[in-house]
């Protein structure tokens, strides 16, 4: 069965979960299934770029991931500098557009410089827009909307009457984005782990029994059709 394409999910958010488990079931070091995971993510957001979905946001490191062993998140680090260094060259070649979404501040200097580096690169390319969540924590970005709103009404900028659902949307990261359709999670896990909590109100979801590495693009492609199936009604 394949999937219609007149009826792709504009967007789609996936918790990339299992790395560690992948790696320990293997008997290798977790920087090994951060590594492997990494690979995954650069397949399945070209096969996404080549069905033409529109929006593709996935968890790469949370607020809450700083609390991991110290060598792991040192190594984490490492790899998603050298991730964003070399994936901005091929985002550029394939057309995508990739953007970041978190709190850089507190990252090393010589990686957000790549990250800079890789949003000026790829600003204007017209294909799938792909978003990393690095050092996010959802919680964080509704209080990060709310003192931006706060300090406008502070300066009469804006009145009571002004704060809507609207208005906070367009203070998170995703500002400007539709919503995603559908939240996908690997491992098995069954919780959203403080991501997107805003945008994912009346997001689809569905939890793949696979870890992270072993996700495919198959796995995509069924998950669309899994979605597809389904009605939405968005509260009504």
């Amino acid at each position: 069965m394949e999937f219609k394409k007149e009826d792709l999910p504009r967007h789609i958010a996936i918790i990339m979960d299992g790395n560690r488990r992948w790696a320990k079931s293997k008997g290798m070091p977790v920087a090994f299934g951060h590594k492997e995971g990494a690979k995954t993510l650069e397949k399945i957001v070209r096969h996404a770029n080549k069905i033409g979905l529109e929006y593709i946001t996935v968890y790469a490191f949370s607020t809450e991931n700083w609390k991991r062993a110290e060598e792991e998140v040192k190594s984490l680090m490492l790899i998603l500098q050298n991730y964003i260094e070399t994936y901005t060259k091929v985002a550029d070649s394939e057309n995508i557009k990739v953007e970041f979404l978190g709190d850089w501040s507190v990252l090393k200097p010589k990686m957000q410089e790549g990250i800079k580096n890789c949003i000026e690169r790829t600003k204007n390319n017209t294909g799938v827009h792909f978003n990393i969540a690095l050092n996010y924590g959802g919680r964080a970005e509704i209080v990060k909307a709310v003192k931006e709103i706060a300090e406008e009404f502070k300066e009469n900028k804006i009145n009571i009457e002004d704060i809507d659902e609207n208005l906070v949307s367009n203070k998170l990261y995703t500002a400007g984005q539709p919503d995603p359709d559908l939240v996908i999670r690997t491992s098995g896990e069954m919780r959203t782990s403080n991501f997107l909590p805003w945008q994912i109100a009346y997001s689809e979801f569905l939890f793949v029994n696979k870890n992270w590495p072993d996700f495919n693009e198959e796995d995509l492609e069924s998950a669309i059709i899994e979605y597809q199936k389904r009605t939405r009604r968005l509260g009504k």
